[in-house]
């Protein structure tokens, strides 16, 4: 995974085309490194998957 498609991704999961995304335990390092310098990395839940995959859903309230 490269940066464009991951930025992409979570584009498409803020603006509510998806309701969720899921990250392959290879690109997880290549996804998080994009998601960690996003202003809205908070409204970000990631939800552990068997095997290391990681399902990602936007929330409107911030975590804490």
């Amino acid at each position: 995974m490269d940066q464009d498609q991951a930025v992409r991704m979570l584009e498409s999961l803020k603006n509510r085309e998806v309701e969720e995304i899921f990250v392959a335990k290879q690109d997880f390092m290549a996804f998080r490194e994009v998601l960690v310098k996003r202003e809205d990395f908070k409204h970000f839940r990631g939800i552990a998957q068997r095997g290391g995959d990681v399902l990602y859903q936007y929330l409107d309230e911030q975590r804490s």
